[in-house]
């Protein structure tokens, strides 16, 4: 039986790699990322970047429970494709003393039994005095098996993982599906492939391949770069990535330095503080093509100029991206029809998780019972 994997993104080259290792003939369709945004008129993928947080500590147990299993695999993962992807440098969750968020982060850790530790606003100084927190503040240090992946090598990782396993790679955007009685037509940039089953895990896209039969809200996101010196990013050399919450839950997230392919050093800050829904494919590649919204660029560095006082930035700059969420705000794993499945919607939190999510729809392609982590609490 022929399955076909629509999208060469996180979940989708993740889903092809488990496919092709347990015996499939899989293809898996999509284009390469684009040598420049600003004049790409194709999709666009929101993993065409080099820091992503991991971590297993969630307020949602269901994003616990798959961040924790695809995390167990990250070795294994680097392993079959001799492409490293992931550096363990621990994560700190912070926000208000008592809010909900927090004790919910503790009470899944507590049942998950997620290694971490809880410290309070004294506490998070004397151990992360590069960052300044607000009295009151406390937070949950998940020191080991969490730090920061490049999602661009994990992709490429994942689809070298599933070539070697024997999956079939056509670098080409898919235009359409034609389901037939006897199977499905997959028309794309390159011809055409027919497959008996299609798992489409195309990102912000899926909606529009899959015509509209998944209901899923596409965000559009700005992220901000802080350029900074080889010396300071030796300096901070050991600083772990930072998610606060506010009280109501969301807030912004911060990397340490990374290099980046132009061999730079950069932070990455991202957050927006106003959410703006994006609606057919041409609006989400204007909106990729924009570069990002200017004004949550400027509120982002006020941000990481409060939150590290003591930053040496040389230089900013800012990019657009996406993300996807369902109403439940849990990935969609589903099939929609006998030969039509679905694996999508990482809601913010899928880089990390993807393996897992990955897995699971080739469990469900396969017309397996999906295991409990895949259901909602």
């Amino acid at each position: 039986m022929r399955i076909a994997v629509i999208g060469r993104g996180l979940i989708g080259a993740a889903a092809a790699r488990h496919l092709a290792r347990s015996g499939q003939d899989v293809v898996l369709i999509g284009p390469d990322e684009p040598p420049r945004m600003a004049d790409h008129h194709g999709v666009f993928g929101s993993h065409y970047d080099e820091g992503r947080i991991t971590r297993s500590l969630d307020p949602d147990p269901f994003w616990s429970r798959v961040s924790h299993a695809s995390i167990a695999r990250y070795t294994e993962i680097e392993a079959q494709a001799g492409i490293s992807f992931y550096t363990e440098r621990g994560v700190v969750m912070a926000g208000p003393e008592g809010s909900r968020a927090m004790e919910c982060i503790g009470a899944v850790a507590a049942r998950d039994g997620i290694e971490c530790d809880r410290l309070d606003d004294v506490e998070l100084a004397a151990r992360f005095p590069d960052f300044h927190f607000s009295p009151g503040t406390m937070g949950w240090h998940e020191p080991r098996r969490a730090g920061f992946i490049s999602a661009r090598r994990l992709v490429a990782a994942q689809t070298r993982a599933a070539k070697r396993a024997g999956a079939q790679v056509i670098a080409a955007r898919v235009l359409a599906l034609d389901e037939g009685s006897d199977g499905i037509t997959i028309r794309h940039e390159a011809g055409q492939t027919d497959a008996a089953r299609v798992l489409v895990a195309a990102g912000a896209y899926t909606g529009a391949l899959t015509g509209g039969a998944v209901p899923l809200t596409v965000m559009a996101r700005t992220v901000a770069f802080f350029e900074v010196s080889e010396a300071e990013a030796a300096r901070l050399s050991a600083l772990p990535p930072l998610i606060y919450l506010h009280a109501h839950g969301d807030g912004p997230y911060l990397l340490p330095p990374i290099r980046y392919p132009d061999g730079r050093w950069y932070l990455k800050m991202g957050g927006d503080s106003v959410d703006r829904p994006l609606g057919s494919p041409t609006e989400i590649g204007d909106w990729f093509r924009s570069g990002g919204n200017p004004e949550v660029a400027r509120d982002l560095n006020e941000q990481i100029r409060a939150r590290m006082p003591g930053l040496q930035v040389t230089a900013t700059h800012h990019a657009a991206c996406v993300t996807s969420f369902t109403p439940e705000d849990q990935a969609r794993i589903a099939m929609l029809s006998d030969r039509v499945g679905v694996a999508t919607a990482g809601c913010g939190r899928g880089a990390k998780c993807s393996d897992e999510l990955g897995r699971l729809g080739a469990e469900a392609i396969l017309g397996h019972t999906l295991p409990r982590p895949a259901q909602a609490d």
